[in-house]
């Protein structure tokens, strides 16, 4: 009996929000499972050209700086994305923002909320526009097109308080991930979401790290602790692949049991 393998050979993939993190995590199994890689960054530039060249530098895996805030700025980095590699297979949009400190809606300010949607929503309608209408035209019709991956949060299923923002944006991405899928699943692109719970990045340490809040989050965690960040990137690689084929509009909980959602 042969081996079972997650392999992308051929494919190309773009990661929003790649050089670190969760992100950073799937450029490395992309590139593992075979596949070439384009992903964005803001401003963590050596971080970003370190981990392509890790991972087999410019013919395998590219990064490109690109702000994602408006419709536009998604557009733009998937035409971006495409030249280098002359092909699209798979979306994975990945990146977004979570303001640390707690903000009462009483509080919290325009700029806020309107900076937490632009990034986290507004840009993901260009991104996924752009990687359909790329999906569109590369494949013939009945083909399987493309697969798009979008990255929610347990907040998105159960809200978090004081974090209004964000967890609109979450949940939003979930009503995405289903309108899609009923939209595209019979044009034979696949959309999916993948709902992470507390994951060990730069952007939770200070909440994981907190003396206090720290163990509060991990007492409502059952398996007792925050994921990794290859322990969510690893189910984001399957949805890629043909082993998913026949999954569509699904979200997918990767969060120690701390949300229960069927």
């Amino acid at each position: 009996m042969s081996g079972f393998s997650l392999d992308l050979s051929g494919r190309v993939a773009l990661v929003t929000g790649g050089s670190r993190g969760i992100g950073a995590a799937t450029v490395r199994l992309l590139r593992a499972a075979g596949a070439r890689v384009v992903f964005s960054y803001r401003a963590a530039a050596s971080q970003a050209h370190a981990l392509a060249r890790e991972c087999g530098g410019d013919s395998l895996c590219l990064a490109l700086q690109q702000e994602l805030r408006t419709p536009g700025d998604g557009r733009t980095l998937v035409e971006a994305a495409t030249r280098p590699f002359g092909r699209l297979d798979c979306l994975i949009v990945n990146h977004g923002i979570w303001p640390p400190q707690d903000a009462p809606i009483a509080k919290m300010t325009e700029a806020q909320w309107s900076e937490t949607l632009a990034v986290n929503l507004e840009s993901v309608f260009g991104l996924v526009s752009a990687a359909v209408a790329q999906f569109d035209a590369q494949q013939p019709a009945g083909a399987q097109r493309g697969h798009i991956v979008l990255i929610s949060s347990t907040a998105g299923q159960r809200g978090e308080a004081f974090h209004a923002d964000y967890a609109v944006t979450k949940g939003a991405l979930i009503s995405l991930t289903k309108s899609l899928s009923s939209e595209l699943a019979p044009r034979g692109i696949l959309v999916n979401c993948v709902a992470p719970g507390w994951v060990q990045t730069e952007m939770s340490a200070a909440a994981l790290h907190d003396p206090v809040r720290g163990p509060q989050i991990a007492s409502v965690i059952p398996v007792g602790r925050a994921a990794t960040a290859e322990e969510i990137a690893a189910p984001i690689v399957f949805l890629c692949t043909p082993h998913a084929g026949f999954i569509s509009g699904e979200v997918l909980n990767v969060n120690g049991g701390a949300v229960l959602v069927g």
